[in-house]
């Protein structure tokens, strides 16, 4: 078995990989403190509640935007699990090449994508993952990383909103009945929902004519089965797409261990 962490901004989400196949996942906050030794006991809890046998994980990859986690995580794995790990980074990249500067300004999570989508599709391809920020990275079809988009994702700017606006309150994120909002609700539902997703169909439509007809779109993140009936251009819709990247360039790294 392989354990794969990808710490986001937002949430820590766990995988355990069997045979090549994802078997478990979990979720936790990433904003809550935690020592190593709570860490520690969240796996084996979790792992307990669903039958996995932690003595049977053989490795672990960690992608991760969040460095004070990170320093805990790699804490908990060398003091406890003992086992090999990789970090995913400019240098642990699953073989594709960055053209980006400086490389190590690419975010884990980014690069965990990439990879995932160029091993799915080939290149050039285009990941857009909706998330604390909405980001687009690009995939040549030289397995190339050629960079990508950050704009704001749809959830931050509700709590942004939010808080510099006290009249402006926070909205359940889905796509109101008509465009015309007739409470402020509805008209920020409109401006958040609509706009988002017009902002994300306008910049795949430039890709493509900047990358080729060819070019394959995949979108990953929260929201991204919410927007999809108004983003045509996007081909999949893959919620563990970064997950299966982490798995991916461990197994490029390390090789897959026997029974794992």
């Amino acid at each position: 078995m392989i354990l794969v962490i990808d710490v986001g901004n937002t949430n820590i989400t766990l995988g355990v990989y069997e045979g090549g196949k994802l078997t478990y996942n979990w979720r936790l906050s990433s904003k809550i403190a935690r020592t190593q030794d709570e860490f520690w006991m969240l796996i084996n809890t979790m792992c307990q509640m669903d039958g996995v046998s932690v003595s049977s994980i053989k490795g672990v990859a960690i992608g991760s935007v969040v460095p004070s986690v990170t320093t805990v995580i790699k804490r908990f794995l060398d003091n406890r699990l003992k086992i090999p790990y990789a970090e995913v980074g400019a240098q642990v990249n699953g073989g594709i090449k960055i053209n980006y500067q400086p490389p190590e300004a690419v975010g884990a999570d980014r690069i965990c994508n990439a990879v995932a989508g160029f091993n799915r599709f080939g290149g050039p391809v285009v990941i857009v993952d909706f998330g604390t920020a909405t980001t687009f990275d690009v995939v040549s079809d030289k397995a190339e990383y050629l960079g990508g988009i950050i704009a704001p994702g749809i959830e931050t700017t509700v709590t942004i909103l939010h808080q510099v606006s006290a009249k402006l309150p926070l909205v359940d994120l889905r796509f109101p009945e008509k465009l015309i909002g007739t409470t402020t609700e509805t008209s920020m539902q409109s401006g958040l929902m609509f706009g988002g997703a017009e902002m994300v169909e306008g910049l795949l439509k430039r890709l493509k004519i900047e990358l080729g007809e060819g070019t394959k779109f995949i979108a990953t993140g929260g929201l991204a089965s919410v927007l999809l009936p108004y983003l045509p251009s996007v081909d999949v819709v893959d919620h563990l797409l970064t997950l299966d990247g982490l798995y991916q360039i461990y197994c490029h790294h390390f090789g897959e261990p026997a029974g794992a």
